[in-house]
């Protein structure tokens, strides 16, 4: 949701070098104790400019933050993002920087030299240029200034106006000729201010080579030509930084920011040529991809007779699915799982054993379909990186999974987790994803599909000189996908011990199907309990298995609730009361609901002869919950956390 509403305030007139000791007086954002930097103001404008034939894009900035405290140090750490494809690439020109510090009431400056300034490629198409500012310590002004050029069109820089600190004033204006047609795509929480369009001609001169009558070049020829610009400008004044809070799947998602798509272009005479791709077009673009899927309709015999081993005695194409997904996930690593593209050759990845999210599960593609199978790729973008748009854009994508399709079900595969055959982790959950076949198919994989599922069972009776536990636990699949991963990094050992800071003496550890990961875990153990000899005993019926707080602690969010899936937890006590002690106080059955029907909190408690009867659910319908229902959520919770943390009260018996 981005909300847009009239202008009401001119140009902020910010100047590069332009400071005085009044820059340096409190901000009213100063106040709030977590802002370590607060952004004075952040300038941004993109146009277009005549370069030789063609148009190139110019995108300027100016930024200034004042540094609060040493945490906000990391502010004078600057990325600038570039493209590059082929000879054509993004260029940084006039980058200025310099730290303003007040001193006996007057400005020191230090201005940035060259040698703080370094280059470094990511990938094939990307490198980010990095600088940091100089002698900057608590109460500085650093400010920086730069100007990109980039023969791009399709890269008109987006802009956030919102970001990790406060902003007081944040302001982007693009300036775009009557050729080109994009879409603008908006996001957010905060406010926007924005300035009606405004319209004009501008005269735009080119350069074309004339090619002379004998082959070779003569002097170029200078061509005009007038169009119309339209210049539009938004403005975010006082914008809260956006923080971390739990529940969240990326805060890139709610960031108030706005994108670019270029969709068309016009000739002078009005022709428009369509540019944005149909999804069917994009998924034909990168099967034919050699850095993608040029590789999957190939004989690729290199694979042909582990295929043949992998299937021999199959007796369906299930069974041959299988076989293959299970190949692929027990015997390749996963080195990177956030990937757009091949980081090697199929063959190479093939051969050795490992690769990037991408390359595992191309080549499980390739290898369904040398089984004969029909099956395809998938793209789709990870929670973490956020939400793919309703536009093909490719970029928006970060995951490859493999979909096959057998005679009576649609499979979905990634052999990049220890998963088992047609699960998907649970990052995959994230919405809108696209099938890689000729019609660019969209599926969605929705996270109120998952379910974490927990039941766990105590029973507590007494023996010779205290109290004799047994504890079962049952998982449902996506928790028990947690608890190997869990005990595969730390070992068994370690899950117990940590078991055994709140029950004692452990014996008896069990943690069965942990190596199935067809099926779910079950954790049992038995535990001892000595409840002393003091006249009062407190003794929580929860036993370690309540929420100790509450996960929504901010008293308002203004983005939402965003969990991973589902959630149904059951825990159940029975209980001997202690010998030679009695009840005296006992928490109150509660029962809520959440939103009517959205979730479900149960706390049923009893006292049944000599002894105690708990069984307590928490079970929330809905994954996805809008800033209006934050307040209902955290309410919600509160009374859980409560409610988990009462006590029963046992009183020695008096002696007759």
């Amino acid at each position: 949701m981005l909300t847009l509403y009239a202008l009401a305030q001119k140009k902020d007139n910010t100047r590069y070098g332009k400071i005085s000791s009044e820059d340096f007086k409190n901000t009213r954002f100063e106040l709030d104790t977590g802002a370590h930097a607060v952004v004075l103001a952040d300038i941004g404008s993109s146009n277009f400019e005549p370069e030789h034939e063609r148009f190139r894009l110019v995108y300027k900035r100016l930024c200034r933050v004042k540094i609060l405290d040493k945490t906000g140090y990391e502010a004078a750490n600057r990325s600038i993002y570039l493209y590059h494809k082929g000879a054509e690439e993004e260029k940084v020109s006039t980058l200025k920087a310099a730290t303003y510090n007040l001193e006996n009431g007057k400005v020191v400056t230090t201005e940035m030299d060259d040698n703080s300034v370094f280059t470094q490629d990511l990938d094939k198409n990307h490198r980010v240029q990095k600088f940091t500012l100089p002698a900057v310590k608590e109460g500085s002004i650093i400010e920086f200034t730069y100007t990109i050029t980039s023969p791009f069109i399709f890269n008109l820089q987006p802009w956030a106006f919102q970001g990790e600190y406060p902003e007081l004033w944040s302001e982007y204006s693009v300036g775009i000729p009557q050729f080109y047609d994009y879409i603008f795509i908006a996001q957010g929480f905060h406010k926007l201010e924005s300035k009606p369009r405004t319209d004009a001609l501008k005269t735009f001169g080119f350069d074309y080579a004339k090619e002379g009558p004998y082959g070779g070049t003569l002097e170029s020829e200078r061509v005009t030509v007038t169009a119309n610009v339209s210049t539009y400008r938004w403005i975010a004044r006082d914008v809260p930084a956006l923080k971390e809070e739990g529940f969240t799947t990326t805060l890139g998602n709610h960031i108030t920011r706005i994108d670019f798509q270029l969709s068309a272009t016009k000739s002078a005479d009005g022709e428009v040529k369509p540019v944005m791709a149909t999804w069917s077009k994009l998924a034909q673009d990168m099967l034919k991809d050699d850095d993608y899927g040029a590789a999957l309709d190939k004989n690729n015999g290199y694979m042909g007779d582990v295929i043949s081993m992998l299937t021999a005695g199959a007796a369906t194409d299930k069974d041959k699915a299988r076989n293959i997904y299970y190949y692929v996930r027990n015997n390749y690593t996963c080195t990177d799982h956030s990937a757009l593209y091949l980081d090697k050759p199929l063959k190479t990845v093939f051969t050795s054993r490992n690769g990037n999210i991408t390359d595992i599960n191309l080549l499980l593609v390739a290898m369904l379909r040398k089984a004969g199978l029909t099956a395809h790729p998938v793209l789709l973008s990870t929670r973490n990186n956020g939400y793919a748009t309703q536009y093909p854009m490719v970029t928006r994508f970060n995951y490859t999974i493999a979909r096959v399709e057998l005679a009576a079900d649609t499979v979905y595969l990634d052999a990049a987790h220890p998963l088992g055959f047609g699960r998907l982790h649970a990052s995959c959950y994230n919405g809108a994803a696209h099938v890689l076949d000729t019609a660019g198919t969209a599926v969605r994989f929705n996270p109120d599909s998952l379910q974490s599922q927990q039941t766990t069972s105590i029973f507590l009776v007494a023996g010779d000189g205290g109290m004799k536990g047994t504890y079962q636990q049952w998982l449902g699949y996506k928790d028990s996908y947690d608890l190997r991963n869990e005990v595969f990094s730390t070992g068994k050992d370690a899950y117990f011990k940590s078991l055994s800071k709140t029950y004692s003496r452990l014996s008896n550890q069990e943690i069965n199907n942990l190596d199935s990961l067809e099926t779910t875990a079950n954790v049992k153990f038995d535990f001892e309990w000595q409840p002393g000899n003091d006249d009062i005993l407190y003794f929580n019926p929860m036993m370690g298995q309540g929420i100790q707080a509450n996960p929504f602690k901010a008293s308002q969010r203004l983005y939402p609730v965003e969990m991973p899936g589902k959630t149904d937890h059951t825990y159940v006590l029975q209980m001997d009361i202690p010998a030679g002690y009695e009840v005296e106080e006992m928490p109150k059955s509660a029962m809520a609901k959440l939103n009517e029907k959205d979730g479900l909190f149960q706390y049923f408690i009893d006292k049944v002869g000599t002894g105690i009867q708990l069984r307590c659910r928490i079970k929330l319908d809905r994954t996805y919950f809008p800033p209006e229902d934050y307040e209902n959520l955290r309410s919600f919770y509160d009374l859980v956390v409560k409610k988990q943390s009462e006590q029963i009260v046992l009183k020695k018996k008096s002696k007759s």
